[in-house]
């Protein structure tokens, strides 16, 4: 179940919610029991290890789209 964090205007406290995502938008009171709360942006990672596979090289050999497909005269 996606994970939100919202942060308190009263008290300043952040805190996360688990709730579906259908209720990603509704209000969530802080543990403290506060109603005036925000959600915030949470910026998503996807990992891999830095250099663990080539980056694609441009031009020849293969691939997709119109020229790399051999379609191009």
């Amino acid at each position: 179940m996606p994970r939100y964090e919202f942060r308190c205007r009263t008290c300043g406290e952040t805190f996360e919610v688990s709730r579906p995502m259908a209720q990603s938008s509704d209000p969530a009171s802080c543990p403290a029991g506060h109603d005036d709360t925000v959600k915030l942006l949470s910026a998503v990672a996807v990992g891999g290890a830095a250099g663990s596979a080539p980056a694609p090289s441009g031009g020849g050999g293969g691939g997709g789209g119109c020229c790399g497909g051999g379609c191009c005269g």
